[in-house]
């Protein structure tokens, strides 16, 4: 998310109405509820994580212990658990 000056895309009598509300702070205009994007939709962050799930459970059925899987992927071991569990699914 980029930040925006107000004089760029909010009118003049808008600026002065908010400025009495929140004058000179940083504030934060969420999108419209309709339009949000998913944790990670923007990034490749959330394909990474799948593809990291993915080997986990491959290396866990691989008979890899939980304890070596949570050192290997710096998880906890809960993490794995869960993990695991839902692509058993």
């Amino acid at each position: 998310m980029s930040y925006k000056k107000a004089e760029q895309v909010l009118p003049a009598e808008l600026i002065q109405m908010i400025q009495q509300y929140a004058d000179g702070i940083c504030l934060y205009i969420p999108r419209k509820s309709g339009e949000r994007k998913k944790w990670g939709e923007q990034t490749a962050t959330l394909s990474e994580i799948g593809k990291r799930n993915k080997q986990i459970f491959q290396d866990y059925k691989n008979g890899i212990k939980i304890s070596a899987l949570a050192e290997k992927y710096y998880l906890s071991e809960k993490s794995i658990q869960r993990i695991i569990t839902q692509l058993k699914r």
